[in-house]
Formats: C-alpha cells, structure tokens, sequence
C-alpha cells in the first residue's frame, strides 16, 4: 500500500556524503593481511542502501581490478557470509538466485518460492524475470513449470505475470459478486472449483479485495483464511493462504514468515537471511510494528535471543531499533488490530478433541486386559497406553469401577506402583475426573517452595464457570482445603485478587451487549491514565467479569478510543504476574487454542522440557480443542506438535 514515500518505512537508507572510492579502499584494507576486519565491513555495508553497494562493487573493480563479492566469499565463513554476500545482490537478482536455490537440485523449497511471488509487485516481478534471464540465461517461467503441477503451477504462472490490476480502483458492484463466486467455488459445493481461487485471487486489486474478504466474511460467517484451509490442501493450500495473507498485510505477512523462521524447530536462517535482506529497505519498521503486535516480543529481542556473532550483529543493523523499548505505536498497525479483533468476534469456531469414546467398548474386557498388563513380571506398557489413550474420560472412569467390582483391587494404585516418571504422570491424569485433575494441577503449581504462576493462570483462564467450580468441589474432596484459601496464601497483591476473581468461576456468560461494549472500552481508555494501582483495579473488573465475547468486542472498540491494542498496553503498564494473568486473558479472548498452542510451545522449548505443563496441557485439553490447538500450532510454527514431541523425547 503506498505509505508516507515507501523510504519511511525503511531502516536501511541511502548514506549521506556518500564516496564509493572511499569506501571501497575501506573494504579493501578490512580484507588486506591475515583475517579480515569483520566489524568494519558489517557496519559499512549495512549503512548502505543497495544502489550505493553496487557504486561500491563498479569502484573496487575500477580501483583494484577484483571483483568485491569474490573477494568477500573468499575472506568470510558461514551464516554472515551469506548474508554479507546476499547484501551486496540488486534486490531482483537476489530474488532471481533464491528462485534459482530453490528449484534446483532435488526437491523445491515451496516455501521459498510461495514467499517472493506473492510479496512481490508488478514491477518487482518484472524485474526478477529479466533478473533470471540475464543471470542464467534461461526463462523464469519455464523452469518453475518444468519443477511444480497441479493447482499451484497454475496460480504460480498468474502470479509470475505480474499483471495485477495496480489502478487502485474498486468497481463497487463486483465485490459483492466477487464474494459470492468465491464462497459458491468451496464452501457451497462438494469439491472446490479452483479455477476460480486462482482468477480472482490472482488479478484483481488489492483495495478491491479487502473489500472482498469483508464482504466474504458476511457471507459465509468465517474468514476466506478458514475456509480455504478446509477446502484447499497441500501447497496450494499453503500458496493461496500466503496470497490472502499479504492482500491483508504484506508485513503482517512477513511477521510471521520471521517468528516462523526462528521458533521452528531450529533456526531456518536462509528465511531470515532473504527477508531481513530483502525487505530492510522496503518496510521493516511495519514489520516489527506487526511483530509486536502478535507476539510477546520484539523482532530485535527475538533476534538477538536467537543468533550469535557478527551475523547477529549484521541482522540487528538491518532490524534497526527495539521496539519493546520504544513503545511507538503507528496508526497502520491499529488498522490491523482493529481488523484482528474484528475476525476474532465473527469466527465461529469448531472446537474438537482428539480423543473420542470407543466404539464396541467393553469395560469388563479392557479391566481384564489392564490386569494382565500389570500381573507377574514386567509390565506391558503398550497395552496400557493403547487402552487409556483410546477411550474417553466416562469410559476411564468405568473402566475404573468395574476394574474394583471384578478384582477388588484399586486401579489407580495398581497403575502407580507398577508405571514410574512421566509416564506414571501422564497415565495416572488421564484416568482422573477433568476435576480432579485440574484440581491436583492446582495442587502442585502451589506445592513445596516456589509457586507455578504461569500454571495457575492458565488453568484459571481457560476453564469454564463450570470446570471451575467442580475444581474447587474436587480441591475440597481431595486434599480437605479451600482452593480459594490456598491461593490466597500463595499469592499476594493484585495478582492475588484477579486469580481470587478467576476462581469464583462467576463470569459472565451470555452474548456481546454493545452499548455496554463500548461503555467498558471507554472506561479501559480512561484507566490508561490513572496510576498503575486503580489501572490494575479498573482492568480487572471488566477482563476478570465480563464474558469472552463481550470482551472480543470490548477490545476491538478499546482500539478505536485509543489507537492502541489492548495487548500493548498490558506489555506497557503492568509487568511480572500481573502482565502475565491479564496477558493470558487477553489471549484467550482472541483464540484460546492459540493460546494453548503457545503455553505448548513454552513447555517444550525452555530450558529442559516442563513435562508437568506438557503433560496438563495435552490431558486436560484432550477430549476439548487438542485438535484445534494442534492446527494452531502447524500454523504459528510451521511444525506439528507431533513432530516437535518426537524430538524431544
């Protein structure tokens, strides 16, 4: 979209009192001798823009007849020397080699490919097309056809055109057809007729879309995003999504190509490398706005957490500032926030568990099967696994019953004496009533020295009125105490009083009232400007009380009073567990099975693996969103939870 002169937007820009010769010499001596002078070279490149770089390349030739990039290649290793190398490229060459990169060889890097062609506009793929033919001498188009099929050539070969409409202008009366061909392709008709993804998605406008999607939205009451991930598959899925995606918001895009690209598993630094290169002098500081906005830290944090050396040196440069520092909030990005809040109170989500009740289930047989298991020598731990992760709770809790009426034996004692560790952990949670298991979660995240607050905040914030209060009656059954009186012995100040708050289990249910909405965003506004000891009192009565969809629509008005997004404030204003319990309110409100997803995320990715959270999370959430959490998982961290565990363990 065209920003304040697209320079604004950039952390790389044109060096002032600019002299090629002189800093060519100046590269040149960094190389001379024995070891190169890294730091010189990383901070003059990076304060450069492109076009300088290539005067740069043309005067090292002049004056010392080598080429600047051989020599560069020849003196650097690794990671920075990619970067570096990549740094001295004119942008479309640099798309043309990566193109070249992921085509060639066995295999193609889809991702890669997906990334460029739908960021890109007419004239940028313009120029990559002449880019490739100078370099290698062959046609762009040819060789991605000869390397993909099906539906994602196709949509391919449009996007290779580079012929979307750019006039900016929106024919009012096509939007609304536009949105009902596309809704009438998938969600209306068996099959999908792709076809019509590709014409419309590919060649018209981009103002004229967002319009489409919002009229999409009325339509079909979910985001096109949704419903081309259950009507699309494969990379096709995986190209039109990336294409909806930047239609909405090219940095948003980005944003989240960067967190995928380091909360993966491992570091996918070519992905860093490209988009840090590539992007440095187009938008970045949009991009980390973006990034701010959907995760708890900032791209520079993220970075410098997350790489080393002078290639974290040089991808800090083209990154420019902290954001968690600044704090600046662009009115673009409140657009976006708006937008978000929007999706998230008109997305009708399914929620669906990954456990379900056994068919031809025998409670007598599988109690007889278990006994076996455990009788005599060893123990058959397979056997034990495949029954109690195929049945359901109710039919744990038979299984249980009956497995006393036939051996007069207790289950649950059987099972510990004879499981050890995790294992004995996770089997015995999933044999206990939702209740007692949240209860005994509650138990331990207040056990011994230390408390888990990040613990007690999730099993709070994500538990209906109901769950809670068969928690507080099982906490009372089971270990003879009040549940709210052991918090609040546990836990003190404001943080106290909103987990106090939570374990009432008396939050509002029922649907958005939206003159009340706005009445509550209005008062979160005005509390910005109390001090923080009535801002956290103000906060809690309206995030600790009202119900989830009220809320969504509470912050989606609290962006219009104040141009901000409620997640920023909170970052801002309130900090330790308190930031915290607010934080994870917030984010249940937005998508609870993305915040799972993330509390997953964390269980697995700290230091050493917090198998008790792994462990809560996977068998409390097992027969309610463990499938949605799992999708949200795939799609923040292009890694399935699957895979993730695999390598843990």
């Amino acid at each position: 979209s065209s920003h304040k002169g697209l320079k604004m937007k950039s952390t790389v820009k044109d060096f002032e009192g600019f002299d090629a010769s002189s800093d060519a010499q100046t590269l040149y001596n960094a190389m001379k001798g024995i070891g190169s002078d890294k730091e010189t070279i990383l901070d003059l490149i990076t304060s450069r823009s492109n076009a300088q770089r290539q005067e740069i390349v043309a005067a090292y030739k002049s004056l010392f007849g080598k080429d600047l990039i051989g020599d560069l290649k020849y003196e650097l290793t690794g990671k920075f020397e990619r970067l570096i190398v990549c740094l001295m490229r004119p942008p479309a060459y640099h798309d043309a080699k990566e193109i070249k990169d992921a085509i060639k060889g066995l295999g193609t890097n889809e991702k890669c490919l997906i990334e460029i062609l739908v960021s890109r506009n007419n004239q940028q793929i313009h120029a990559l097309r002449d880019a490739y033919k100078d370099a290698y001498g062959r046609d762009i188009e040819a060789d991605i056809v000869s390397d993909t099929s099906g539906h994602f050539k196709k949509m391919l070969v449009v996007l290779l055109q580079g012929t979307r409409d750019e006039s900016g202008v929106v024919h009012a009366d096509l939007v609304e057809e536009d949105a009902k061909e596309l809704y009438a392709a998938g969600e209306e008709q068996w099959g999908t007729d792709e076809a019509t993804f590709i014409m419309i998605l590919g060649n018209r406008s981009v103002t004229h879309l967002q319009m489409v999607f919002d009229e999409y939205e009325k339509i079909a009451e979910k985001s096109l995003e949704d419903s081309i991930k259950s009507e699309l598959s494969g990379d096709f899925e995986r190209l039109m999504l990336a294409v909806v995606q930047c239609i909405r918001s090219v940095p948003m895009f980005f944003a989240k190509r960067l967190y995928k690209a380091m909360k993966g598993l491992g570091t996918a630094d070519n992905t860093l490398i490209r988009i840090m290169i590539s992007r440095s002098e187009i938008d970045m500081l949009d991009i980390r706005e973006c990034f701010c906005l959907l995760y708890e830290k900032s791209l520079y944090n993220m970075i410098k957490d997350d790489t080393s050396g002078e290639y974290k040196r040089t991808l800090l440069r083209l990154c420019g500032g902290d954001d968690d520092l600044a704090g600046e909030f662009f009115p673009e990005a409140a657009q976006i926030a708006y937008k978000m809040w929007e999706i998230s109170a008109m997305s009708k989500v399914q929620l669906k568990g990954t456990v379900r009740p056994f068919v031809g289930f025998d409670a007598s047989s599988d109690a007889k099967a278990l006994r076996k298991a455990m009788k005599g020598f060893g123990t058959d731990e397979d056997t034990i696994i495949s029954i109690i992760t195929q049945r359901s709770n109710e039919q744990r809790q038979e299984v249980k019953q009956v497995f006393k009426s036939l051996m007069g034996r207790d289950l649950m004692v059987d099972l510990k004496s004879e499981l050890s560790n995790n294992l004995r952990r996770l089997v015995l949670g999933l044999m206990m009533t939702p209740a007692e298991f949240d209860a005994k979660m509650m138990r331990k995240a207040m056990e011994g020295a230390g408390t888990d607050e990040h613990s007690l905040i999730e099993v709070l914030v994500t538990r209906s009125n109901q769950e809670i209060q068969a928690m507080c009656a099982a906490y009372q059954e089971a270990y003879k105490s009040n549940l709210e009186d052991a918090i609040s012995s546990d836990t003190s100040g404001h943080f106290c009083r909103i987990l106090v708050s939570l374990v009432q289990g008396a939050r509002e249910e029922g649907p958005v009232d939206l003159e009340r909405a706005l009445v509550d965003a209005q008062e979160l506004a005005d509390a910005c400007n109390d001090d923080s000891n009535a801002m956290e009192t103000r906060f809690m009565s309206i995030l600790c009380t009202r119900s989830f969809t009220h809320l969504r629509r509470v912050f989606q008005e609290f962006v219009k009073c104040t141009n901000k997004d409620i997640e920023q404030i909170i970052k801002k204003e309130f900090s330790a567990d308190v930031k915290n319990a607010m934080f994870a309110i917030v984010r249940s409100v937005k998508n609870q099975p993305s915040y799972l997803a993330d509390r997953l995320y964390k269980a697995m990715k700290g230091l050493g693996t917090d198998d008790r959270a792994l462990i809560r999370i996977m068998v409390s959430r097992s027969e309610v969103d463990l499938f949605n959490i799992r999708k949200e998982f795939k799609d923040t961290h292009d890694v399935s939870v699957h895979d993730f565990i695999q390598v843990l363990s």
